[in-house]
C-alpha cells in the first residue's frame, strides 16, 4: 500500500517552515501517543507522524524528499544514517516526545539502564472497628527479590562477570551497511548478552543467573484511623525490586472493610437502629445503646415517634489524619406487639375510652389499632 504524504499526514504546507512542522507536530504526537490516546489505531497514527516528522525536521532528508518522495527517504534505498529503523528508531521525533512528556533532558532509554521495579496491589480485608479506629496488620506479599546468594549479579562469583566481548559492554552491536547512495549505520541489541554488555561464565546456582528470586515477604502495614472501603494505602519500596540498580517499586494496599452488624458508615458518620417498646416510646425511658466505645446510656423522651432519630456527638468514625470524629445517629424503631392477653387488650380498650378513642374489636384488630395511631 503506498504511504501517505508526509505534510499531508502533519496537515501542513509544503512552504511550512520548521517552527510550523514541528508545532504541527507536537500536536498531533499528543494527541496520538499511546500512552495517553484513546483512538484504536493511535500506535500507528504516532508511528506516521513520528516518521514524517523524523524527515521533514531535517533539511537533507526533506530536500530527498521533496525531490524524489519516499523512495527519496525509503530505508531500503539507504538514503543517510540511521534511517527509521537505525539508532534511535525515529531519531529526534522521540527525543521531542519525552521532551513533551517528561520535562526533557532525558534522551533516548537504553535497554540496559537503571529501571524502576513493578508496582504491586495487595487486597486486604478489615474488621469494621479496625478501619474505624486503626490497626497493625501482616501480610504475606509475593513478590521478586535481588538474589542474596550473587547480590543480583546473576554470577556464582564475582570474577565469573566479564564484560560482553561481542559489543564490548554496551549491549549494541553497530554494523554498516553500503548502499548506491553511501554507507548506512544500524544498531540491534547483542544477542550475546542481551543488551545488558556483560556476560556470564558461571551463572548463580540459587537465582539460574537471572539475578533475581521469587520470595514471600512478610510486611508489617499500619492502618491509619479513619480509612474506608476502596482507600489505597501506598508503601514505597515494598513492590518488585528493580532493573540494573534501578529502585524498587511500590506496593499499593485496598482496603476492604467487612460490614457491621450493627452499625452502618456513611462518611465518618455511624448510623444505628435502636429498637425500644411502645410504652417506652410513649413514656420515656433510659435506655443503651451500642456505640464503637460500647454501650453508653441514653435518655429517651416522651412521646417519641416511629423512625426519630438522635445524634450522639463525637462517637462516630475518627476524622482521617486529622483531629476529632464523625457523630453516631441512633434511630429509632418502636416494635409493636404481636400477641396480647386478654388483660393487656382490656387495658389496651380502657386507654382508648379514657383517650375519647372509638375501637372495636369485631371490625378492627389491635395491631392495625396500633399502626394507626403512629401512623404506619
Amino acid at each position: 500500500m503506498a504511504k501517505k504524504d508526509y505534510y499531508e499526514i502533519l496537515g501542513v504546507d509544503r512552504n511550512a517552515d520548521k517552527k510550523e512542522i514541528k508545532k504541527a507536530y507536537r500536536k498531533l504526537a499528543k494527541k496520538y501517543h499511546p500512552d495517553v490516546s484513546d483512538h484504536p489505531n493511535a500506535e500507528e497514527k504516532f508511528k506516521e507522524v513520528a516518521e514524517a516528522y523524523e524527515v521533514l525536521s531535517d533539511e537533507e532528508k526533506r530536500s530527498r524528499y521533496d525531490q524524489f518522495g519516499h523512495a527519496g527517504v525509503d530505508q531500503d534505498g539507504g538514503f543517510g544514517q540511521g534511517g527509521f529503523g537505525g539508532q534511535g528508531g525515529f531519531g529526534g521525533g522521540f527525543d521531542d516526545i519525552f521532551d513533551m512528556f517528561f520535562g526533557g533532558g532525558r534522551g533516548r532509554r537504553r535497554k540496559n539502564a537503571p529501571r524502576k521495579g513493578a508496582d504491586l496491589k495487595y487486597n486486604l480485608t478489615v474488621e469494621f472497628e479496625e478501619a474505624a479506629f486503626g490497626a497493625e496488620k501482616e501480610i504475606t506479599v509475593p513478590r521478586t527479590e535481588e538474589c542474596f546468594s550473587c547480590n543480583g549479579s546473576g554470577a556464582q562469583n564475582s570474577d565469573d562477570v566479564e564484560s560482553c566481548a561481542k559489543c564490548n559492554g554496551t549491549g549494541e552491536i553497530k554494523f554498516k551497511q553500503n548502499t548506491p547512495f553511501g554507507q548506512m549505520v544500524q544498531t540491534s541489541t547483542c544477542d550475546r548478552c542481551n543488551g545488558t554488555g556483560k556476560f556470564i561464565n558461571n551463572p548463580c546456582s540459587e537465582c539460574n543467573g537471572q539475578g533475581k528470586v521469587k520470595k514471600r515477604r512478610k510486611i508489617t502495614v499500619n492502618i491509619p484511623a479513619g480509612v474506608s472501603d476502596g482507600s489505597r494505602l501506598r508503601m514505597s519500596g515494598e513492590g518488585e525490586s528493580g532493573k540494573n540498580g534501578g529502585p524498587n517499586g511500590d506496593l499499593y494496599i485496598v482496603i476492604n472493610v467487612k460490614p457491621h452488624e450493627i452499625f452502618e458508615r456513611k462518611g465518618d458518620e455511624i448510623i444505628c437502629e435502636v429498637p425500644i417498646s411502645f410504652v417506652q416510646a410513649t413514656l420515656g425511658d433510659e435506655i443503651k445503646v451500642p456505640t464503637l466505645d460500647g454501650r453508653v446510656k441514653f435518655e429517651i423522651p416522651e412521646g417519641t415517634q416511629p423512625g426519630t432519630s438522635f445524634r450522639l456527638k463525637d462517637k462516630g468514625v475518627p476524622h482521617l489524619n486529622r483531629r476529632g470524629r464523625g457523630d453516631q445517629h441512633i434511630k429509632v424503631k418502636v416494635i409493636i406487639p404481636e400477641q396480647l392477653d386478654q388483660e393487656q387488650k382490656e387495658l389496651l380498650r380502657k386507654f382508648a375510652d379514657i383517650s375519647g378513642e372509638e375501637i372495636n374489636p369485631e371490625q378492627k384488630g389491635f395491631l392495625q389499632k396500633i399502626k394507626d395511631a403512629f401512623g404506619m
